[in-house]
């Protein structure tokens, strides 16, 4: 077994190769670029070094450089993770050259599966089943119509280098063949710099099923049973699962077969995953070889209480598998949720930012049969921390969050709490999407398919509701206990009235009429204290959208109780100067409270707030510092993924500064410029 390796990754999966490398005493070096100095996986690994700038190419991609440092680190193998350079043939040559171990498979394997074409040509000759295409090298326009033709529409065209969904378009009718395929070749030539194609038949509602393989250098090879992969948006996978929801033994045999004989077909060593496309008949057809380590593979580990990253290292170091196929086992069900920094609701654009507050459901140990050594009921495999950044250069993964239960259903409601108790503050995240999507009909009753996101769009993205009472209450319960920290004590005078301003009133209520801002609206509250209680205590009548409920409350650390009468909620607020982020229910509701000291004066409908609504780029600055403008006057102009949104002036008024120039990114939330309204410029 190797002493040192070098982790040529970075994120949640160098955080999760460290993780077992450090349970099997063997060092670990991790790498970095400018932007991930300060990144969990440098603090989690022995050793650490810089590797280039911030963009991947300048550093997680600088394969000669990553070799030199494996060298000089003393590091007898690099890991690639996945990504970068774990499919890269000429890397994994590169570390044979240099006397270092590949954990991955050979460099043939790599190149024999590395083309869509080339790999489905291979699976022919083993006997692996095929969706009827055309695969061959004749690129000839007429020639691929004629195939087209021939296979029967819709068909697929998919760029021949491809991944990650790019390069791929459905053609319905032979009318719309050479637009599509001049599209495909455009895009294929761009992302992959080869513009090959191959054309299939398109399946309606298939699903995506994938099958674990693992080989050594003795000739061994097992496959570790399947993951559902179908919940999927644009072709990137949203959840995963394991075992495949209706799967009979007869047909988990015949995919395992098939995957075994893919693997062996290219001499296959290591962890290889084979993707399938099935029809909802049970039929399924070779898709492709993924030749690395896959995202989803925690939902393998925990069905089969095996360490898939152990046993690539015990594979690249000559020993046999760790188990033979007879030996494999599923237990139970495991799902993964992707949890990203991205806004759903704005299709699904990235987002930037620092993690200001975050708050994870706890890693549970789950107790079988009396076995206190089960599997985690919960899992979280990660690779930042609170107070990270999650920056605009590499994929905003913020975390795997993985669930395993008895049976499916358990399975679902572990996943389900879990995300309710996922908590972030400071960008948008895709959490309340996944909320939903676990809780809908047709995830829950495992009607899967790849299209299930946009064939359930209503259920998935539903209007905005309305803010509810118990999250204005929850919110409420935090502005009156930091009031009353934020009180001055007097220490010379302890009575003094200043130290007790609790509203106590002699033979009257104390009245509070509370502003927030949330959901679009402004929100009126009011509070009324009871006439005879004594300052400080925590009772109240509170009046909210036409509602009105006795209201107290309690602190237990993080968690505010709050009673409504007969009606008793809890959750969390974490707040931000005037802002309250309330997590409730599995809800994260934000509210402005609207500070009557600092927003007197305001006029109602104000708008045209002077921050960023989205990562991106300025791309056009339209007034100077001390220019004058009136409401709705556009003052710049930023873009993200293609989109352009511009700010407006919110009001008359005079901008004092202008915060970012063209060319310049920004996070979301970022204020651009500063504003300064008439009646105040003019003071």
């Amino acid at each position: 077994m190797f002493n040192k390796i070098l982790i040529a990754n970075r994120g949640e999966i160098a955080c999760r190769v460290a993780a077992t490398c450090r349970r099997l005493g063997i060092r670990t070096v991790a790498v970095y670029s400018d932007a991930d100095a300060d990144a969990r996986h440098v603090a989690f690994c022995d050793e650490a070094v810089h590797i280039g700038g911030a963009a991947a190419r300048d550093s997680y991609l600088r394969a000669d450089h990553i070799i030199e440092m494996a060298k000089e680190t003393g590091a007898q193998a690099i890991h690639p993770g996945y990504g970068f350079l774990s499919e890269n043939e000429d890397f994994a040559r590169a570390c044979a050259e240099a006397g270092l171990v590949f954990i991955g498979p050979p460099a043939d394997a790599i190149h024999a599966m590395g083309s869509k074409s080339a790999a489905k040509q291979l699976m022919e000759k083993a006997a692996v089943p095929l969706v009827p295409g055309y695969h061959g090298e004749d690129q000839d326009a007429a020639l691929l119509r004629r195939e087209a033709d021939r296979i029967g529409y819709p068909v697929l065209l998919k760029a021949s280098a491809g991944g990650g969904g790019k390069g791929m378009r459905v053609v319905e009718a032979g009318d719309g063949f050479e637009a599509a395929l001049a599209s495909v070749k455009r895009e294929a030539s761009a992302s992959f710099g080869d513009d090959k194609v191959l054309v299939e038949k398109y399946l309606t509602r298939p699903r995506h099923i994938e099958i674990q393989v693992f080989a050594d250098t003795q000739g061994n090879c097992v496959y570790l049973f399947e993951r559902d992969c179908s919940v999927q948006r644009r072709h990137q996978k949203v959840l995963e699962e394991a075992p495949a929801p209706g799967m009979t033994e007869e047909r988990r045999r015949a995919m395992g077969d098939a995957a075994v004989a893919s693997a062996r077909a290219v001499g296959y060593v290591g962890a290889g995953t084979v993707e399938f496309i099935a029809n909802q008949d049970g039929s399924f057809y070779f898709m492709e070889m993924n030749t690395r380590l896959q995202v989803e593979h925690p939902v393998t580990e925990m069905i089969t209480g095996q360490d898939l990253v152990e046993w690539q290292l015990r594979v690249a170091a000559g020993e046999p598998l760790p188990l033979t196929q007879a030996q494999l086992k599923i237990d139970g069900h495991a799902l993964e949720a992707r949890i990203y920094a991205e806004n759903p609701d704005k299709g699904f654009l990235p987002s930037t930012g620092t993690l200001r507050f975050l708050r994870t459901p706890p890693a549970v140990q789950f107790m079988r049969g009396g076995d206190a050594h089960g599997p985690a009921g919960v899992r979280i495999d990660a690779g930042v921390r609170e107070g990270d950044t999650i920056s605009p250069f590499y994929d905003p993964m913020i975390a795997k969050l993985i669930v395993w239960g008895r049976d499916r259903d358990e399975a679902l409601s572990r996943m389900a709490q879990a995300l309710a108790n996922y908590h972030v503050v400071g960008l948008s995240t895709n959490v309340a999407f996944l909320q939903r999507l676990v809780k809908s009909e047709a995830f829950r009753t495992a009607d899967l398919d790849t299209g299930l996101i946009e064939r359930n769009q209503t259920v998935l993205f539903p209007p905005q509701k309305s803010v509810g009472i118990e999250a204005i209450a929850l919110a409420v319960a935090a502005l009156l206990e930091r009031d009353t920290r934020e009180r001055r004590v007097d220490e010379a005078d302890r009575h003094s009235p200043w130290t007790h301003a609790g509203g106590w009133r002699l033979n009257a209520r104390d009245v509070r009429t509370l502003y927030f801002e949330g959901a679009g609206h402004k929100l009126e509250v009011v509070l009324k204290g009871d006439a005879r209680a004594i300052p400080d205590q925590r009772r109240h009548t509170l009046i909210y959208a036409d509602q009105a409920a006795p209201f107290a409350y309690t602190f237990n650390a993080d968690d505010i109780r709050v009673d409504l009468g007969t009606r008793r909620t809890h959750g969390q607020v974490h707040l931000e100067r005037d802002t309250f982020h309330v997590f409730h229910a599995g809800r994260h509701t934000v509210l402005e409270w609207l500070d009557p000291l600092s927003h007197a004066g305001e006029a109602e409908g104000e708008g045209g707030k002077l921050t960023a609504p989205m990562p991106g780029k300025v791309i056009a600055v339209m007034v100077e510092p001390g220019g004058k403008v009136t409401r709705g006057t556009p003052l710049l102009v930023m873009e993200a993924m293609k989109m352009e949104h511009t700010i407006t002036a919110p009001a008359d008024g005079v901008v004092s500064e202008v915060l970012y120039g063209v060319g310049e990114q920004v996070t979301e939330g970022a204020q651009l410029l500063a504003f300064a309204q008439a009646e105040d410029a003019t003071a």
